[in-house]
């Protein structure tokens, strides 16, 4: 058994599989349908991007449907015109017994210069759920590289200070 093929062993549990293998890509064009009063593509609509590109790598991680539980320090930090280019770029940076935390970034693109900046930055978590649509447990997150390991460190401060404020709620 190796940590790429997700199989069970003896004890129920899943094998952890690498932070490398749970990512995801996306690129959409702002079109006018999009664009908020301004000429830019609205928040609701990159949050909704975002949603579809986090739940991608979630599920590639899982194995097994995923759906939304939050959405946690989303920053917008530039407006995207209409007919430029959204990038979004996803990785799994955590993982709780049944949850997965998603790293979304998205960068702007103009098509005619090729420049492109970072846009907005968003973390999304997800619960991953068995065949009777309760919550499942999740394989664990192997990091390799010092970036990595310093990803799921800065995820498990992310979590409890998450798991803080539901407390005070």
């Amino acid at each position: 058994m190796n940590d790429l093929d997700g199989a069970v062993d003896e004890s129920g549990s899943r094998d952890a599989r690498p932070m490398a293998n749970a990512r995801a890509n996306m690129t959409e064009i702002v079109m006018p349908n999009d664009a908020n009063p301004h000429g830019s593509v609205s928040g609701g609509r990159v949050l909704h991007l975002i949603d579809i590109c986090a739940a991608v790598a979630a599920l590639r991680h899982a194995r097994r449907p995923v759906v939304t539980a939050s959405f946690d320090d989303v920053a917008f930090l530039a407006p995207v015109p209409v007919g430029h280019v959204l990038l979004l770029d996803s990785q799994v940076t955590g993982v709780g017994a049944t949850s997965i935390e998603v790293r979304v970034a998205v960068r702007g693109e103009n098509p005619i210069t090729g420049d492109q900046r970072h846009t907005t930055t968003a973390y999304v978590t997800f619960v991953a759920l068995d065949d009777a649509g309760r919550p499942a447990p999740v394989p664990g997150l192997l990091a390799h590289t010092d970036e990595e390991r310093a990803s799921l460190e800065r995820s498990r401060l992310r979590r409890a200070a998450r798991l803080e404020r539901l407390a005070a709620d």
